[in-house]
């Protein structure tokens, strides 16, 4: 697989509208992309914790913002927190697609791999370095997994747990192949080769809401691409609300996208 995407392949990706509010320049071969929208005081803690375990020199970070109100994304604030970039989607759509316009603007960058975490301050960022070295390894896929070995679930809402452990983990496991743990979870790296992959084409607006997540855990191990679960932490508060997937809308429309993905439907 080529490195570097033709001008007709690049040209062909469908990436919403997205103003890019500064970027200060590429550093290191490895980024973090966080989705957030109006995650207020999480972010900052999430970037505190980032900057006292010195990942700025593991990996340089990228904010893909949803479209946030509450004030939490000062650029003076998130420069001094070690941001290299920060985007704003202005278009259509919700977490897939903060994800696409982060995955075309790292790739576009050089970027030769590309992670993600939530920010929301339950992951722990401490986990890192170990998807880097996996990435530098020549793994294509690391997800975290709180239930493999070493990993940490804290608060987790029965609610919640149960449909990763007794439906989604062992749907995908079923119709990838890979012995999934922990699906659901946006704790993840990618090499440049898989998400440059016309077989995989990440970069459709068919993924919009949570479809992507799903599909590449799906996509990826079924073309043969080397995976791997890496044990990490992820602790919800008490006394906060757990998770923005939290109407019956919400879960209706996860449960919709793992079909999907297990049935092949989003396969370009």
């Amino acid at each position: 697989m080529d490195a570097n995407p033709s001008l007709l392949d690049r040209a062909a990706w469908q990436v919403p509208q997205h103003t890019l509010s500064f970027f200060r320049g590429r550093t290191l071969d490895h980024c973090v992309v966080i989705p957030v929208i109006n995650e207020g005081a999480r972010i900052r803690r999430v970037l505190e914790r980032m900057q006292t375990l010195g990942l700025g020199v593991v990996v340089d970070v990228l904010i893909a913002d949803g479209g946030s109100d509450d004030g939490s994304l000062e650029p003076r604030v998130l420069k001094e927190l070690g941001v290299r970039a920060l985007l704003v989607k202005t278009g259509p759509g919700r977490l897939s697609a903060q994800l696409r316009c982060g995955y075309a603007f790292a790739l576009d960058r050089g970027y030769r791999g590309v992670l993600t975490i939530d920010g929301n301050d339950k992951d722990d960022p401490a986990a890192i370095p170990s998807f880097v070295a996996a990435l530098e390894a020549g793994v294509d896929f690391v997800q975290a997994s709180r239930y493999v070995a070493g990993g940490v679930a804290e608060n987790t809402p029965l609610v919640r747990e149960l449909a990763i452990r007794w439906l989604h983990a062992p749907a995908l496991r079923l119709a990838s192949g890979y012995a999934w743990t922990d699906t659901t979870q946006g704790f993840r790296a990618y090499s440049r080769k898989l998400l440059l992959d016309p077989r995989i084409a990440p970069f459709r607006s068919v993924f919009s809401d949570y479809e992507l997540l799903a599909y590449l855990s799906y996509r990826a191990p079924r073309l043969g691409y080397r995976c791997v679960e890496l044990p990490t932490t992820r602790r919800y508060p008490s006394g906060e609300t757990p998770t923005k997937i939290s109407s019956v809308r919400g879960y209706v429309s996860l449960l919709r996208a793992l079909g999907r993905s297990c049935l092949g439907r989003y396969n370009p």
